[in-house]
């Protein structure tokens, strides 16, 4: 497994098919919110230098991604939050430590660019928080949903 950061050119088309299989997997309120991401504000916001692109691959094939935003917090603005905006390995590549693999290559780039800290979003009906407990990671917030639309 290799693990690195990635422009997102190089990724856009090799994502697709992972953001579907991801999508299917997590997602709540699919009847009625389909998936559609944004490709040119994923695009500016890399452009910008603020979308950080981490990757898993098994002989050059993606199978996982770790994708965050990252900017000067407006509460703690002498600090650089790298806030997690999607995580998924492929369930076939969950065996091992792909995951911890991941998001620790993503941790030590994000530290390198001077990132203070990283907030990963988990579902509740999909949860990985034994291994984020395991890594160091404290569960400090809760968010509510409620479909109005």
């Amino acid at each position: 497994m290799e693990y690195r950061e990635e422009s997102y050119t190089n990724i856009k088309d090799d994502i697709k098919p992972l953001i579907e299989q991801h999508w299917k997997q997590i997602a709540v309120n699919k009847d009625k919110i389909k998936l559609n991401p944004d490709w040119d504000e994923y695009q500016k916001l890399y452009f910008a230098g603020n979308l950080k692109i981490f990757t898993a691959r098994d002989n050059s094939e993606l199978v996982g991604y770790f994708i965050a935003v990252v900017s000067r917090n407006i509460h703690y603005k002498d600090h650089l939050f790298a806030n997690n905006d999607v995580i998924y390995v492929r369930p076939d590549k969950r065996a091992g430590m792909t995951g911890f693999k991941l998001i620790k290559y993503a941790e030590s780039r994000l530290k390198e660019m001077g990132v203070s800290v990283i907030n990963i979003n988990t579902k509740v009906h999909a949860p990985f928080d034994s291994l984020m407990d395991r890594m160091g990671y404290n569960l400090i917030e809760r968010l509510y949903s409620k479909y109005i639309g």
